[in-house]
């Protein structure tokens, strides 16, 4: 648990906060992936919710509360909603964590993030709402469509659409609705074109939690999936877009964070610090990774998120240089966090990590670089000495 010095800057503060929600990839939910390898955690269900909200035109605030939401869950847990539950005592905890963890950020982002909180929880506007119906919509259609789904597990679901939370779904979004009921009922529903399309993409975006990468938690208990690291990554733009080099628009620089790994689902993941031979035969396969997963969803929508991620590749647009600057950043964290985590396993050199990393971090977010410069290189000299 972090504990806040009475004296702390403003950037130390954003990245004591970054560091401590991570936490949040250790959140064990009731729904299984797709593919019912696991129970899902509540940072891959978060980014996979602000991707649904992407997909579906939400505005920015719908997804930054679908990217903040769940945060509390790091002290309070996860509460399953096919269990009874005492409301008002989960109540009292989440805002117990509230208190804690926004209060790590400087003041003005703890009173904005935990508004977003508070918006969402109290479905206060039409933001709100919105990002609550897709919180249902998600995990349904996750459980729906699960390879391992049990009787046992469709029993809860159609309890859960007659009576439960997701019944509300019946005058929210009916159109999904008499779908997942569909499916229950195995009759082949259908939906129209460009719904089905973009629910086509997001299952398949399912599988972006099982790519894992080389980095691990930043309490070194497993590797991170490319789907919470990109979670992570669009709360890392939302809380530090001060930092970015020049200004950028940051619900932009989310959305591209959002979506830059998915093509790690046909691609993999391959660290930054691999031979540089094997890095031009990944770009070409990530490249056809990009045609067909943008080329699911509907013409005009899957062009456009493919045009993003060619910008985020391509490194030249402020958004993107600000955004490939945190993408480097947080495995530095990750890996000042674990003791040198994979540094070691890679044979890094403070030239290479200056060479691979940090020039990307200091030409999009400079602070960001000098802010962690003094731990890095107090690793590398007591790795040298040891």
């Amino acid at each position: 648990m972090y504990l806040m010095p009475a004296s702390h800057d403003r950037l130390t503060r954003q990245l004591a906060f970054l560091s401590e929600v991570d936490q949040l990839k250790s959140v064990v939910r009731a729904n299984a992936l797709m593919d019912g390898s696991r129970r899902e955690n509540a940072a891959e269900h978060s980014w996979h919710l602000a991707l649904w909200g992407l997909v579906f035109d939400a505005p920015a605030a719908t997804i930054n509360m679908a990217l903040l939401h769940d945060i509390v869950e790091v002290d309070a847990g996860d509460h399953p909603i096919h269990i009874p539950q005492d409301h008002a005592a989960i109540a009292i905890k989440e805002r117990a964590a509230a208190d804690r963890l926004y209060a790590i950020l400087p003041d003005d982002q703890n009173a904005l993030f935990r508004a977003h909180w508070e918006t969402f929880e109290d479905a206060a506007t039409e933001a709100a709402q919105q990002a609550r119906t897709l919180d249902m919509a998600q995990p349904l259609m996750q459980e729906l469509l699960n390879i391992s789904q049990t009787e046992v597990d469709r029993d809860i679901i159609r309890a859960l659409l007659a009576t439960g939370r997701p019944s509300a779904l019946a005058d929210d979004w009916p159109a999904l609705y008499a779908y997942a009921l569909g499916l229950l009922d195995r009759t082949n529903p259908r939906l129209d074109a460009e719904t089905a399309a973009r629910l086509r993409f997001l299952a398949e975006a399912d599988r972006l939690k099982t790519e894992l990468r080389a980095t691990t938690l930043f309490d070194g208990s497993r590797r991170e999936n490319s789907a919470e690291h990109s979670w992570h990554l669009a709360l890392y733009a939302l809380t530090l877009a001060e930092h970015a080099v020049r200004p950028v628009d940051v619900d932009r620089v989310i959305a591209m964070l959002l979506i830059h790994d998915l093509v790690e689902i046909d691609a993999g993941d391959l660290p930054i610090h691999t031979a540089a031979s094997d890095q031009g035969a990944k770009e070409a396969e990530e490249h056809a990774a990009a045609i067909r997963l943008f080329g699911l969803l509907p013409q005009a929508q899957g062009a456009a998120l493919h045009a993003l991620w060619h910008e985020f590749e391509a490194a030249e647009t402020d958004d993107a240089i600000f955004a490939k600057a945190l993408d480097r950043v947080q495995p530095v964290m990750a890996n000042l966090a674990t003791g040198g985590g994979t540094w070691p396993t890679y044979n890094v050199t403070p030239a290479q990590l200056q060479t691979r990393v940090g020039v990307k971090v200091q030409r999009g977010a400079p602070a960001v670089w000098s802010a962690l410069e003094a731990q890095i290189d107090a690793w590398f000299t007591a790795d040298q000495n040891a």
